[in-house]
């Protein structure tokens, strides 16, 4: 039997910590998470170092988008049918796998035959480049590699096995804890990834600098067999409910239909879609180091973790705080905060400066993070928490990955800085788009009050 806190203490910063199973959990799942960013990071430098091309960060982005599209509804419906634990294990193994194919890759790309279809797949990416880059000189765009189309392929492969357990993932916690003190679980799992978004760039800018680029896809292999070792160790607070019904195309989109049911979170979720779309600029982050700022990887490393600096200490004051009295409007005026502070780090020229601006987004969206997700699990029944939460990864996966060809095509064609500052501008009118359209969202009561069916 797991062990049960006796009426834990649901106001208290650290009452999920307390539930060994969610400890045991949440430990792996944050090693697997600072290996996947740290691999992340280190992917979009390689291909950045490659092929000098945002055109190419941007495909990186299409590359993670694709299988969001494709495979999250799928993995919804699964994940509220089997056990999750097996499935995250499964995604984990094979995550661990593409990893290990990824080092070995980085340390012989020189070893790579420039075979034929090699030559072609890069043909094709370079056409792509100039079709977009047009301020660019296309004597800098380099797609001469032939181990390129390989990453492009194994990085397909690695987000395929992640969204088929992102579902899992994301809805199993309220199995791991008792319901009281679910949003404080879900503000923790925050803050690990946050945590893990700190370390992970950070950590692979410095070994890129100072040991290879393989030795960041086999730290992020080992973390992952960490976690398979952790989910050993983890059981349900809770037995899952199964998921009724027949397996069919209106049950898979039976998530979808509860979040048309539910303005507030589709309110939500939509106003995530639209700003991540318009404001994200991590995809620039690389060409900001190189021909803005001039930081190289080192400083690569710590503009891609800076968003996480300030969601982490965001996610600690949450903790620390009584739960929020209107989180609706926190949530609009984060958003707009976000926007304020991507238009800064569009036009800043010094690196502390756009250190500060990263760290701000990041401190925002911690806040459009933890309502957003408390919505989601506190008012979805178990037995759709799987295909409702695969449908809320589209939404923000999409926001991301989207976001990221968004930046890249825009800043090839009109330039980096102006790309990012019209997104936030763009961000900020959404929020207000939102606010004005969706009224319920801000009258939303406190999150501890919220159950199924308020």
């Amino acid at each position: 039997m797991p062990d049960s806190p006796i009426a834990p203490e649901t106001h208290h910063p650290y009452a999920a910590l307390r539930v060994t199973q969610y400890r045991n959990y949440l430990v792996g799942s944050s090693l697997a998470l600072l290996g996947r960013q740290a691999v992340t990071a280190a992917a979009i430098w390689q291909v950045y170092e490659w092929t000098h091309s945002a055109t190419a960060l941007g495909l990186v982005g299409l590359v993670n988008v694709l299988p969001l599209l494709a495979l999250s509804l799928p993995a919804g419906a699964i994940a509220d049918r089997h056990d999750r634990r097996r499935l995250i294990a499964l995604g984990t193994a094979v995550v661990a796998v593409v990893n290990v194919a990824l080092a070995g890759l980085a340390w012989w790309s020189r070893a790579v035959p420039d075979l034929e279809p090699l030559r072609w797949a890069n043909s094709v990416l370079r056409a792509t480049a100039l079709l977009f880059e047009q301020q660019a000189d296309p004597a800098t765009l380099r797609f001469d590699e032939p181990a390129l189309p390989l990453v492009f392929l194994l990085l397909l492969a690695h987000a395929s096995a992640r969204i088929l357990i992102w579902p899992a993932r994301s809805s199993i916690t309220p199995l791991l804890v008792p319901t009281p003190v679910l949003a404080n679980a879900i503000t923790w799992n925050t803050s690990s990834f946050e945590i893990a978004t700190v370390a992970g760039p950070a950590l692979g800018g410095f070994l890129i600098a100072y040991a290879g680029m393989p030795w960041v896809y086999a730290l992020g292999a080992g973390l992952e067999l960490v976690f398979l070792l952790t989910l050993a160790r983890v059981t349900y607070f809770q037995v899952p409910a199964p998921a009724a019904g027949r397996r069919s195309w209106r049950d898979m989109l039976a998530g979808a239909g509860f979040i048309r049911r539910h303005p507030v979170i589709l309110g939500a979720s939509s106003l995530d879609l639209f700003a991540v779309l318009l404001g994200g600029a991590t995809a620039l982050l690389p060409v900001y180091a190189d021909q803005i700022l001039h930081v190289g990887p080192i400083g690569f490393g710590w503009l891609r973790a800076a968003p996480s600096i300030g969601a982490f200490a965001m996610a600690m004051w949450i903790a620390h705080r009584p739960p929020l009295e209107r989180p609706g409007r926190a949530l609009l005026w984060s958003v707009v905060g976000f926007g304020v502070a991507i238009v800064v780090f569009g036009v800043s020229r010094s690196f502390w400066l756009s250190l500060v601006a990263l760290c701000l987004t990041g401190a925002f969206d911690n806040i459009s993070v933890v309502v957003r997700q408390s919505l989601v699990q506190l008012l979805t029944p178990d037995e759709l928490r799987g295909r409702v939460t695969a449908v809320n990864q589209i939404f923000i996966g999409s926001s991301n990955e989207i976001g990221a060809l968004r930046a890249g095509l825009m800043a090839g064609a009109v330039g980096p800085v102006a790309a990012v500052v019209l997104g936030g501008i763009g961000t900020i009118a959404v929020a207000a788009i939102v606010a004005r359209g969706v009224p319920s969202l801000r009258r939303l009561p406190p999150l501890h009050e919220l159950r199924p069916g308020v």
